[in-house]
């Protein structure tokens, strides 16, 4: 049996690969010249490093899976340190333990200078969705929720706390209950005996695409936009390329793994009610500036975040040289900073050149001081982070309904459940097995 999976990211690529190592063939249709999603690899100052995501979330068990199926185990590492900074007041400030911003050591808190905690709030977790900003103001202060919160889903996200929903995006919090501090301190100190928090790979992680690509079993065309998705008499038929030149492609089934704004455009005819719920879902834009020095001198840890209500032009700074020890052996420092938020559309406009000279001069303030990079590339990922603003669960539960009514149609991707990598390859291989378990593929 064939099946067409439309999008070439991480969660395409995983529903692929379920569905091929399960038996059936599979054309993955990616519009753009290239698969892999939000992973990329490219040549700064002669190394080559990712562009975009850098990291697994080790504690969720779906990437690393991924990885060892496709047989890069020997590759997998972990962080040389995780150690991370607030720059914040004018200065570094070593970042106290949290569970997503929440303190977990109110004395660490107060040592560490970042934010200010009045006396916390014990008050019941709401029935109905809230954002972010409203839960946390409530029990513990505007402080904590700008210096902390906001900062760590900044990176996140690239959204602001105001708008973006508590289920969805920090489960972690809403799971502590009534009294916040003492639940937190508690989940860290049960946390501290899991094991490694991320992963990465030799090489970078955005080696993995290619690889599970190369399954047998999986076709992946690159320019290849689908125009149209719609049923016929015994399975679905896609309309791709170039309106002068449209293929029409009949497969027996459809995955859908774009991002919201495309998916409700093909499932429009299809699945309407899915089709208005996706098209809901906003996306905000960012770029990531990675910098190459010969010789730089840089604190040690693994970067900082920076809370937007200091007004500075970067939100966030990895130096990768001291995070992983592939990258550290090339004997360069590499600094990955990352810029834009949820609205700040004016920001991206300016050219690359314009951004890297600005968030090189934050990175000089925060360092004190750094000198010319050998080289240094911006990665604009526009459109590249769904939105999961307040009701989004209920917008993904209208989805999820709407296209379990219709045979032989699956969707998935950082739209739903998840933006990390663990979490759309989740979304990506049920997807496939929904498929698979349905019978829908049987001959």
């Amino acid at each position: 049996m064939r099946v067409a999976v439309v999008g070439g990211g991480m969660a395409g690529l995983a529903a692929a690969y379920e569905l091929a190592t399960s038996g059936a063939e599979v054309v993955v249709l990616e519009g753009s010249d290239r698969i892999g999603g939000k992973l990329r690899l490219g040549e700064v100052g002669g190394l080559t490093l990712d562009l975009g995501a850098e990291s697994i979330l080790a504690r969720r068990p779906e990437g690393l899976d991924l990885v060892h199926g496709v047989g890069l185990d020997d590759r997998v590492v972990h962080p040389e340190t995780i150690t991370a900074s607030i720059w914040t007041h004018g200065t570094l400030r070593a970042m106290p333990p949290t569970v997503m911003g929440i303190p977990a050591d109110a004395a660490a808190l107060a040592a560490s200078g970042i934010a200010e905690m009045p006396s916390p709030r014990i008050l019941p977790v709401p029935d109905e969705d809230v954002s972010v900003a409203d839960f946390v103001t409530e029990r513990l202060g505007r402080d904590v929720l700008d210096r902390l919160v906001e900062p760590l889903l900044g990176g996140v996200y690239a959204g602001h706390t105001d708008q973006l929903s508590l289920r969805a995006t920090t489960p972690q919090i809403a799971a502590l209950g009534e009294d916040l501090i003492t639940a937190a301190a508690e989940h860290r100190a049960a946390a501290t005996a899991t094991g490694p928090v991320f992963a990465g790979l030799v090489g970078g992680v955005a080696q993995l695409p290619a690889v599970v690509a190369a399954t047998p079993g999986i076709e992946a065309r690159v320019d290849a936009t689908v125009r149209a998705v719609t049923r016929t008499a015994d399975g679905w038929r896609l309309s791709v390329g170039p309106t002068t030149d449209v293929e029409q492609l009949d497969v027996d089934a459809v995955v859908v793994a774009a991002p919201a704004p495309a998916a409700a455009r093909l499932l429009a005819q299809e699945a309407p009610e899915a089709a208005f719920a996706l098209a809901a879902i906003d996306y905000a834009s960012m770029a990531i500036i990675t910098y190459v020095f010969d010789d730089a001198e840089v604190p040690e840890g693994s970067g900082f975040l920076v809370p937007p209500v200091d007004g500075t032009f970067i939100k966030a700074a990895t130096v990768s040289s001291n995070k992983w020890a592939w990258v550290a052996a090339t004997g360069r420092t590499v600094i990955r900073t990352s810029v834009g938020r949820a609205g700040e559309t004016t920001l991206l406009q300016h050219d690359d050149g314009h951004l890297a000279t600005r968030a090189l001069a934050d990175l000089r303030d925060a360092f004190g001081g750094l000198p010319e990079p050998t080289d240094w590339v911006v990665q604009r990922w526009g459109g590249g982070l769904p939105q999961y603003d307040v009701g989004h669960l209920d917008r993904v539960e209208t989805v999820e309904r709407s296209v379990a009514g219709v045979q032989g149609l699956e969707v998935c991707g950082a739209a739903y459940r998840g933006v990390g990598i663990p979490a759309v390859i989740a979304s990506g291989r049920a997807a496939a097995r929904r498929l698979l378990d349905a019978g829908t593929l049987d001959s």
